[in-house]
Formats: C-alpha cells, structure tokens, sequence
C-alpha cells in the first residue's frame, strides 16, 4: 500500500463512517472503481483467510481513529453518560433493581441496552458477512437499498409527527422531574439533545440499536440506518443523529480495539508508517465530518444523501453487474 493509496482511503473513510453513506461500501466501491492495485486490496480483503489482509488491517486502524474522533467531539456527553452509568449501576445493585435516577443514568442504559444487539451479530457474524457481501457488486447493489432506506424513513417520518410531539412532551417532563430544576443555568443544546433522547423507552432504544446490524453489511450506513430508527421513533433529525453518533461510538471503538492486534502480525508488516498516517488522517476528517453533521441535521434531512447513494449504487450495479 503506498502512502496516496493510505491517505485516499482514510479520507474516504473518515468522512463516509458518519456521513449516511456507508463507509464500508465506499471501502469497497472506489478501490474497485480504480482498478489495478486497489482493486487487489478489495479481492485479499474478502478472501475466506482475510484475517492476514493489510487492508482489511488497516480498515481496522481507521475504525478505532474514527472512534477516537467522535469520543472527542462528544468528550463532555462521555463524561457525563459513563459518570450516570457508575452511579446507576451501584444504585442498581443495591436495590435490586434497574433504578436511573437522572437523564444521563437512563441514556447510558439506553446507550447499553441499544449496543447488545449489534455487539452479539457482529462478533457471530462479521467474518461470514464480510466474506460473503464484501464485492464490488454486492456493495453496489446494498448502497442503493441504503439509498431506498433513507427515503423510507424521510416518508414515515412525515407519519410521526404527532409521536414526536409526544416524545418531546415526554422527554421534557423526564427532565424537568428527573434532573431537577436548572433554572438559572445556560443549558447547552449538547445537554437539551441528551434529555430528549433520555426520554425514549428503553425498547425504543433496543429498537434503535437493531437497525445497526444491517450496517454489518457494506453498503449500508450504520449512521443512516439509525438514524432511520430514530426518526421512525419520533426524534428530530438533530436527535436521530446525535444519538446515532453516540450509540456508533463504542461499537466501532470495540471493533476496531478487537481487531487491532492483527497489526503487530503479518497483516501489518511493511504499512506501519501508512497505518500512523492514515490513522491521523481519518481522525481529522471524522471530526470534522461529525462537527459539520451535527449542526447540518438542526434544519436538513437525509434526502440528498439518499439521492447520492442511489446515483452512486446504480451507476456501481451498471459497471460491475456488466463486468
């Protein structure tokens, strides 16, 4: 892999794991669309014995970049969510009893609850998936479902309108009888977006989580797909997205910390310079991807984003399905 190749990929990589887009599937798609020496990184990739793959490796590097980029951004929520965790947990165990006294104690469980899911596929069945759908035409043909996934969702959000205006009368009573009186205190939108998300039901939470698992697949975007599940549950754009950032966390952190040690094998002789360069790349372009996300979903929706997967996976099915 030579450096242009490490820096492409972990733009690319950087911006597509946030963007509803699907990092996976472009990982896949442009190395594909460029051919020669690119295309081979894809092919090893996807090979039965891949755990020996440097790209595949190195896809791993950027993950946990990525997580270190959204654990930045969200750094004062992480506080404030594992603190609400801890305190939750030993209350729960002395009572005998699930008990989440405030808003960041329910989010955390919300946030535990929601990543079970996705943890337990993943790790069932990440290798078999990849193997199988990790192909230029497969990623083709799931990023214009992706794209169809993200219209649908556009459509039933129109059909919840009335639920989110009772999530929202929920979520505001929850913080205001939970959290106690704040009157005096600038609350931050960070703060105000963590409360409304506190008050959804925690099998909405687990339902959110579940729309993470088809993300396993490439093609199709965790964030968007997520988002999805939230806004069919009555969150904002602004909600659905922040909750989907926060619940993608732990899981890519996960991934990535698992399969990191593949590095120091074989799979990483020859790319430690690539890895350094790429890692930093990748971090960079996350945080500014979710930083600009984050305030484009205060008044945007997932439609364009939508257009670009079906534009960019049809036109992939046209090239591939001929070849």
């Amino acid at each position: 892999m030579s450096y242009l190749q490490a820096i492409v990929i972990a733009l690319v990589q950087g911006v597509t794991e946030l963007f509803p887009v699907s990092s996976l599937g472009h990982s896949v798609l442009l190395p594909a669309w460029l051919g020669g020496s690119w295309e081979t990184m894809v092919e090893q990739s996807s090979q039965p014995n891949s755990e020996s793959s440097f790209y595949l490796a190195y896809i791993v590097a950027l993950h946990v970049a990525t997580a270190i980029a959204l654990l930045v951004f969200f750094r004062a929520d992480w506080v404030r969510i594992i603190a609400g965790f801890f305190r939750s947990a030993a209350r729960s165990i002395r009572e005998r009893r699930l008990i989440a006294a405030d808003s960041d104690e329910r989010l955390a469980w919300l946030i535990v609850f929601a990543t079970i899911p996705v943890g337990l596929t993943g790790l069932a069945f990440e290798h078999t998936l990849r193997t199988i759908f990790a192909k230029p035409l497969s990623a083709a043909v799931l990023l214009t479902i992706n794209g169809l996934i993200l219209l649908a969702g556009e459509r039933l959000r129109r059909r919840v309108l009335a639920t989110a205006e009772q999530q929202s009368v929920r979520a505001e009573a929850y913080a205001t009888t939970r959290s106690g009186p704040r009157a005096g205190e600038e609350v931050t939108a960070a703060v105000e977006s963590d409360h409304r998300l506190a008050g959804l039901r925690y099998r909405d939470g687990v339902y959110v989580g579940l729309w993470q698992i088809p993300a396993l697949l490439a093609g199709i975007s965790r964030s968007g797909a997520t988002m999805v599940g939230g806004l069919t549950r009555g969150l904002s754009h602004e909600d659905a997205a922040r909750f989907a950032f926060l619940l993608a966390t732990p899981v890519i952190l996960a991934a990535g910390v698992l399969k990191l040690p593949s590095l120091a094998g074989p799979a990483g002789d020859n790319i430690h310079g690539q890895v350094i360069v790429g890692m930093i790349v990748a971090g960079v372009a996350a945080y500014l991807s979710v930083r600009f996300l984050v305030r484009y979903f205060e008044t945007r929706t997932l439609t364009p984003f939508a257009i670009y997967c079906l534009v960019a996976g049809i036109a992939s099915i046209v090239r591939f399905g001929v070849s």
